[in-house]
């Protein structure tokens, strides 16, 4: 099979550090790996290339990459199915790092984030006189999050990342997860309040924007996203309701149940707290951008027709969690 290995290269120490593409025809294999593909052009093309791989099994996960715009495991992502027009396959670094040279980043914003997160249980209260023995249902739930890989493609493509590093991340917030969902965390219930009030902060579980980029960029299926709002879930049930991503998510539902649609106007008040002057006064730049380009919504926020059936799905949901 003949393809085009489009690498996106990079030498910050050389005279010329800009980024640059550069094109590399070959033959591989039908059923061979883009990683093939790379070792082959730095052992038989070009040695100056720079990527990182080891076990080349979806194991160790150092040979994350971005692979035609999405970051993803090289050893894991077949050529022949990321084949674009010309039969050109697109290698990028993974982003939300620093290049080291070509394909290598410098992982240290990522085991920053990881470092953040304490990394043990937590238990309260007397110490057990036997053996605690964990349910298999429990066990089995937290092993979709103990199978990351730490290959930080979930990082590398996290939306909120690139525009705030001071974001935790969905590899530091999946991991915490793997602690707040442990019934030996925490009081009898299985509830750390310390903890998740860390996690419940500024830069913590609110910021994200569920995008889903780390859901798909993920390789081993620890879906980070759905981890963050599992947490939300749980500091809201722990009282933990004095911040804006908690009075957002309220508010947002609670506009849903009355009215069948979210009433936009009374969204930002509510969610930044009605006695938040300063908060709101900081929207209203937008809120007159808003009304000059006729994008203001109604002051009467009106109920759709058959309100009804929406208030009696939240009541359907309120007694399946109950």
């Amino acid at each position: 099979m003949n393809v085009t290995i489009r690498v996106r290269r990079q030498d910050p120490e050389s005279e010329s550090a800009a980024p640059f593409w550069q094109d590399y025809p070959l033959e591989i294999e039908d059923n061979a790996t883009v990683l093939d593909a790379l070792i082959k052009i730095r052992e038989d093309i070009d040695g100056t290339l720079s990527l990182r791989c080891s076990c080349r099994s979806s194991i160790c996960g150092s040979c994350a990459m971005r692979i035609n715009g999405q970051a993803g495991l090289a050893c894991k992502t077949q050529a022949a199915a990321s084949l674009k027009a010309g039969d050109i396959i697109e290698v990028e670094p993974a982003g939300n790092m620093p290049v080291i040279k070509d394909l290598v980043v410098n992982f240290d914003l990522f085991w920053n984030k990881i470092m953040e997160v304490e990394p043990y249980l937590q238990p309260q209260g007397p110490e057990p006189e036997q053996e605690y023995v964990v349910s298999n249902e429990s066990m089995l739930h937290l092993s979709g999050v103990t199978a990351c890989i730490m290959c930080g493609a979930c990082v590398s493509d996290c939306t909120v990342m690139e525009v705030d590093p001071s974001f935790l991340g969905p590899a530091a917030l999946a991991k915490a997860y793997r602690f707040t969902a442990d019934p030996r965390d925490g009081d009898d219930a299985g509830v750390s309040k310390e903890r998740l009030e860390q996690l419940n902060g500024p830069s913590g579980m609110w910021d994200c924007t569920r995008c889903l980029e780390c859901v798909q960029a993920c390789p081993k299926g620890v879906a980070p996203m759905e981890r963050i709002m599992a947490m939300r879930d749980q500091a809201i049930a722990a009282g933990l309701r004095n911040t804006n991503g908690a009075r957002h998510t309220e508010a947002f539902a609670e506009s849903v149940e009355q009215t069948g649609s979210l009433d936009e106007l009374t969204l930002v008040p509510k969610s930044l707290g009605m006695t938040n002057v300063s908060g709101l006064l900081s929207y209203a730049p937008v809120a007159i951008q808003a009304l000059t380009h006729g994008k203001m919504p109604p002051l009467i926020h009106k109920k759709i027709e058959g309100v009804e059936n929406v208030r009696r799905l939240f009541e359907k949901v309120d007694e399946t969690e109950r």
